[in-house]
């Protein structure tokens, strides 16, 4: 029979057999999904009758009939498998996505993003095909949590490709991470070539609501992008991207941002006077308040020339300032404006800004070092014009007026 019936037609026929019937993301995947049924059913599909489908409709483990959810060709939602958090979990990162239009959790489209998982070795990879052996991404193909009513995960060798290019060989897909923001929004690598599944709309997990800003390269911990100390020092507050705060020390947790839907990442805090509170501020000038701290006004809604960077209190408590990208301040509360950048032209973007002590003054700080002093403010130099190994990020001041940066 081998010689009569190559893998070619078997593949060619199965998938046009599954244009009408299977929705698994294209002609490219209906391929896929019937040449992976060859591969793994062999001569039984080939002479026995019966669809792509079925023959890989085994499941990804023993003991699941085919009308579980585990067998249906899709992965896992990550945030079933990552703590209840909608990103890529450790030792994978985004690899492409796919769109969703007529979603109910969405007001626009529904993007879906595959977390493929990182090599540890490249067997395999080379002369065009992209996955690492499996042996080399550190996973096990099953239903997560080894629950049949789950779908798979670390079974699919899948791969759009709209992220992430640079990394030519990845690993099985782990999970997926789903979002109403498109997902160049947030991970810079993603390109916006579109691919389109209007099927997996409504899709859900109750856990996937939240925005799933992006890991870091070795998918270790998501970015880290703020961090106050307490009043005494004893401790400190970290806020990642996904507006998810850690503390040490005697710093407290009084809420976050990561169980909610985020339009835009969270870029910087600011604690209280009294350390019983703070503040997040989104790239969008959203701000959020918790413990004493009060909400005093914010950008959020509103146009933005560009997007926030950071944010600073005032010494009482009950105002803040923000800083854009292009070094617009924003004043609320107590806060009193005493000059900006805004409108005039920047070497670099701002990406930081601090409160003298007195709260009549702040300095801005730009990535390529340069400060810029407004109000009681004093100039003490700054990296500006000088080369360094990498952008700045932040900057903080002394209780005496000099600042770090």
């Amino acid at each position: 029979m081998s010689s009569l019936l190559s893998a070619t037609g078997v593949v060619e026929r199965a998938s046009s057999f599954l244009a009408g019937r299977v929705s698994r993301r294209s002609f490219m995947v209906r391929s896929a999904f019937a040449g992976s049924a060859l591969a793994v059913a062999g001569a039984d599909f080939a002479l026995r009758p019966g669809t792509a489908y079925a023959a890989i409709c085994r499941c990804a483990q023993a003991g699941c009939s085919c009308g579980s959810t585990c067998c249906d060709g899709y992965t896992e939602f990550c945030c079933t498998l990552n703590g209840g958090y909608n990103y890529c979990p450790a030792g994978s990162i985004i690899g492409g996505w796919w769109r969703a239009d007529g979603s109910a959790y969405c007001t626009g489209p529904r993007y879906y993003m595959d977390c493929n998982a990182l090599c540890s070795c490249t067997d395999g990879c080379g002369g065009g095909w992209p996955f690492c052996d499996t042996g080399c991404d550190g996973l096990d193909c099953g239903c997560a949590g080894g629950n049949c009513a789950n779908w798979a995960t670390g079974c699919f060798q899948f791969r759009y490709g709209q992220c992430n290019q640079d990394v030519a060989c990845m690993g099985r897909i782990l999970c997926r991470v789903v979002s109403c923001v498109p997902p160049w929004e947030f991970d810079t690598t993603c390109t916006t070539t579109n691919a389109q599944d209007d099927n997996t709309a409504n899709m859900h997990r109750p856990c996937d609501g939240g925005t799933p800003y992006p890991c870091d390269s070795a998918a270790t911990q998501c970015d880290v992008v703020a961090m106050a100390a307490t009043p005494d020092g004893g401790g400190y507050f970290i806020v990642t991207g996904f507006g998810k705060l850690f503390t040490y020390g005697d710093a407290t947790n009084f809420g976050d941002m990561s169980s909610e839907s985020l339009y835009r990442p969270v870029v910087d805090m600011a604690r209280t006077p009294t350390g019983r509170g703070y503040w997040f501020v989104a790239s969008d000038g959203g701000i959020f308040a918790f413990g004493d701290a009060t909400f005093h006004g914010s950008m959020g809604g509103r146009s933005l020339v560009a997007p926030m960077v950071g944010m600073a209190a005032t010494p009482t408590g009950l105002g803040y300032w923000t800083v854009a990208a292009d070094g617009g301040i924003f004043s609320f509360g107590d806060a009193v404006f005493h000059g900006s950048m805004g409108g005039q032209s920047l070497a670099h973007p701002m990406v930081g800004i601090t409160a003298t002590p007195t709260g009549r003054g702040y300095w801005t700080v730009a990535a390529d070092g340069g400060i810029f002093a407004f109000g009681d403010a004093l100039f003490h130099g700054s990296m500006g014009g000088q080369s360094l190994v990498r952008q700045m990020v932040g900057m903080a001041c002394t209780p005496t007026g000099s600042y770090w940066t």
